[in-house]
């Protein structure tokens, strides 16, 4: 390899720690509002969402220690990936059914307003994994997580407005069990995306 590829290699490795880095803090940011925002409102649904942009979080931080290294580690970094937004799905079904035995209707409008900001900021997120250009696995599984949350913002908005319709909980939970299929479905995905970088991985690599 000359020196000007190995220039450009490592440029293109830093714009990508640089873009990691920016959907890392991001998704830190959602999720202490969406915790707070979420346990004032009594909302399963932005509880579950805040903890989708914490193991978004920490994807992104595992993505990032992925980055120039092997790829057996990119391909190992990623099934980290598929099984930490499995582990959530677990939790926050649990959650729901503690909920379901026990609370309050949530607050429509906050339910609405935080998803709305999620919005933004997700599709801020987006833009960014974009400037990407590759195969990288791990850029693929930050995609994923990143889309699914656009979907689950787009759930909270009307689950926000059933719940200020019915005046009951029950939207709002519904909405969770759902997020929890959502998240349960992101980590089959980045798996099977895991799976397929190592078949197509040159023998001995791996």
């Amino acid at each position: 390899m000359s020196d000007n590829d190995e220039q450009s290699l490592d440029a293109n490795q830093a714009a990508d720690r640089r873009i990691l880095w920016l959907v890392l803090l991001i998704n830190l940011a959602q999720c202490l509002m969406g915790v707070a925002v979420g346990h004032w409102a009594s909302s399963t649904a932005v509880i579950g969402a805040a903890l989708d942009n914490l193991a978004d979080a920490s994807v992104y931080g595992v993505s990032l220690y992925a980055v120039g290294r092997a790829a057996t580690i990119k391909v190992r970094a990623a099934r980290l990936s598929g099984w930490l937004l499995i582990g959530l799905s677990v939790l926050l079904l649990a959650e729901v059914l503690r909920r379901f035995f026990g609370g309050e209707a949530p607050i429509g409008p906050a339910m609405m307003a935080m998803a709305a900001v999620n919005a933004g900021l997700n599709l801020v997120c987006l833009r960014l994994l974009k400037r990407h250009q590759g195969e990288d696995v791990n850029f693929k599984a930050s995609s994923i997580f990143t889309s699914n949350d656009s979907l689950v913002n787009l759930a909270i908005v009307l689950s926000g407005a059933l719940v200020l319709w019915l005046d009951s909980n029950l939207p709002d939970l519904i909405l969770g069990v759902l997020v929890s299929a959502i998240a349960a479905n992101g980590g089959r995905e980045i798996l099977a995306e895991a799976a397929e970088a190592d078949e197509k991985a040159p023998p001995g690599t791996l």
